[in-house]
């Protein structure tokens, strides 16, 4: 599925700002690029068009052997992450070129993708809002249970999707329609009303909707 453009960042952390009328404004702070351009595919070669981009700077050491003859070949430095963003047209850009915040303004609509916060093993209540069991009235040790799965003498077995507890969070998520209401490009940062996923110093891909 071909995309926008878009660039990788760091999610700094939340903060406010005030805005011309005086009213208080939260944003998260994104640190985005600068990222080379490692890779330029195109639907004559590979079959599609896409840009490979890289962000946050690597020491050589820590570069696997392979990665370090991919970023050569693409005349960057060491980089820690790369990603592809397909896109539906031949790209213009070059390996090589640098991707920065200056392809973002004011007032742009954007979508961010990252790492949701890990939560751990979490019971059924927690996981899927479970209401649970009645505090009295024969209910005894069984308050958070989650009740019948099913498996009785038909079906035989718990089909397949149940809800029931397990790991929750460290999904990759999407959020849509996010407003950039600051651009500052002498320090690579993004200001982006409301939150976006993702912990804190979490990397994120911010793509122009």
């Amino acid at each position: 599925m071909a995309e926008k453009m878009g660039i990788l960042g760091r999610k700094l952390g939340m903060t406010r700002i005030f805005a011309d009328d005086g009213a208080a404004v939260t944003v998260t702070v994104i640190e985005a690029g600068i990222c080379p351009v490692t890779q330029v595919k195109t639907a004559g070669k590979e079959g599609y068009n896409a840009l490979q981009i890289a962000f946050a700077p690597a020491r050589e050491k820590n570069v696997a052997k392979a990665m370090r003859g991919h970023f050569a070949k693409a005349g960057t430095g060491m980089f820690r992450h790369l990603r592809e963003i397909r896109l539906e047209s031949a790209p213009e850009q070059k390996p090589g070129d640098e991707l920065s915040v200056a392809m973002f303004a004011a007032g742009d609509v954007v979508k961010v993708t990252g790492k949701s916060l890990g939560k751990g093993y979490q019971g059924r209540m927690r996981r899927w809002n479970f209401a649970g069991s009645k505090d009295t009235h024969g209910c005894e040790k069984v308050h958070r249970n989650n009740g019948s799965i099913g498996n009785n003498t038909f079906p035989g077995h718990v089909f397949k999707g149940r809800k029931m507890a397990g790991h929750w969070g460290n999904e990759t998520v999407t959020q849509s329609g996010l407003l950039i209401v600051g651009v500052r490009a002498e320090d690579n940062v993004l200001l982006v009303k409301g939150s976006v996923p993702g912990p804190k110093n979490g990397l994120v891909l911010v793509r122009k909707q």
